[in-house]
């Protein structure tokens, strides 16, 4: 069969290993966050193979990868995801040599700073899951193998709506406003203890109602006394409700209640599409980071195998990145979504510059009007001051548990 190319593949990259009559079939198994139908496309032009996408949420895709691992070819998620599919053995360590671009991938992974002045914030950096260790262990010493591919990663905030805090600017703002008075009711979080339960330490820590020796990797009485405090606002009446897609939580600020929350990105374009009154804030605190990534199903081998590997290969190649920047992502190889990108949604997105027109989303739909700027400045000063991953700690089955409570009392 003649290969199928595209300029959105990268001349460097090796070229897929499909030459037989018979097309393959991939299945990605992962969630909203990058399984576009855009990109599945695209990939199946560039790569000449099929491509079904199993998109579930967090808790979903991770339970169904660890349980499931002939199910799914490609385990499409985050770094925070991690620990039990390795556990479970539901996936293979990726080998460093066949993927074309890693000496490019960025620093803010391979050492979990982006520069020698930046934080590298409490919690799942990448970096402390990346290297596949003799006995399978995984750590941040470098090895030639790794658990999973970095691609997309962003550092998340909160969304309020602008008229709450007169005055206030967005660059100044805090995680102590999840829990002021003047969004009582109104108040969501994301239902995921690895997500928002660290939207809200945030908080409590702000507001000086909670410290931590290690916010990332909290123990026992730590989690009990911050779920306390948290059932103790929902009794007093702050929680409006919790959420678990980015679509879910554009709805609830858009045509719902909801004046202050957790916010994706995803989210946040929605809600910018919308033109809704809604300022995304730039937390002095610092950001809640997370990284995304692809893994390698345990049971791929041969041909197989080479045709996911070309899909990891052409994950990094720029259009894929330059498909993510537009959702208001950032991606592991930034130098080729430099290049995938004109330079007015590079200097936007990436540079923290005033945009020079409108900018459209993903959809096609303007999401950017012209002279606005992304809040938080430039890439490089976001990835900067990052507070806390998204992290599966220590004590994470007993988090579950005590999460799990709180959202049930939620209704």
């Amino acid at each position: 069969m003649k290969q199928k190319t595209s300029k959105s593949q990268s001349s460097s990259l090796a070229a897929p290993a499909v030459h037989t009559a018979e097309r393959p079939h991939l299945r990605v198994l992962g969630t909203e966050i990058t399984l576009l139908e855009q990109i599945r496309r695209q990939a199946e032009s560039d790569l000449g193979i099929d491509i079904t996408f199993e998109t579930l949420d967090f808790l979903g895709a991770q339970r169904k990868a660890a349980t499931e691992p002939a199910a799914f070819d490609i385990y499409d998620q985050c770094f925070h995801n991690l620990d039990i599919v390795w556990f479970w053995r539901a996936i293979q360590p990726i080998d460093t040599q066949r993927i074309a671009l890693w000496r490019e991938v960025s620093e803010l992974t391979k050492s979990g700073r982006i520069n020698d002045f930046a934080t590298s914030g409490r919690g799942d950096a990448p970096v402390k899951r990346l290297y596949v260790q003799p006995g399978h262990a995984l750590s941040a010493r470098p090895a030639r193998h790794i658990s999973m591919l970095p691609t997309v990663h962003n550092f998340d905030s909160f969304a309020y709506r602008r008229d709450l805090f007169p005055g206030a600017e967005a660059e100044r703002a805090s995680w102590a406003w999840l829990f002021d008075e003047a969004v009582r009711g109104h108040l969501a979080l994301v239902d995921e203890p690895a997500i928002g339960v660290f939207d809200a330490a945030l908080a409590l820590k702000a507001r000086g109602e909670m410290t931590f020796g290690d916010m990332g990797n909290m123990t026992v009485d730590e989690i009990d006394r911050m779920m306390s405090l948290l059932a103790a606002r929902q009794r007093e009446g702050y929680f409006f409700s919790l959420w678990r897609t980015a679509a879910e939580a554009a709805e609830l600020m858009t045509n719902g209640p909801v004046a202050i929350q957790s916010m994706w990105s995803p989210g946040m374009t929605a809600l910018m599409r919308a033109e809704a009154p809604v300022v995304e804030a730039v937390p002095r605190e610092g950001y809640r980071g997370w990284h995304g990534g692809l893994c390698l199903a345990r049971n791929l081998s041969g041909r197989m195998l080479d045709v996911a590997y070309d899909y990891l290969n052409w994950w990094l190649s720029g259009w894929p990145g330059a498909v993510m920047a537009r959702q208001g992502y950032y991606m592991s190889v930034t130098s080729r979504v430099k290049a995938a990108l004109p330079a007015e949604e590079w200097d936007y997105w990436y540079e923290g510059r005033p945009a020079a027109h409108d900018l459209t989303g993903p959809d096609g739909h303007v999401i950017v009007r012209a002279g606005s700027k992304r809040p938080g400045g430039s890439y490089w000063e976001r990835a900067s001051h990052i507070a806390v991953w998204n992290t599966t700690m220590d004590e994470h089955n007993y988090l579950v548990r005590r999460w799990s409570q709180f959202a049930a009392a939620m209704g």
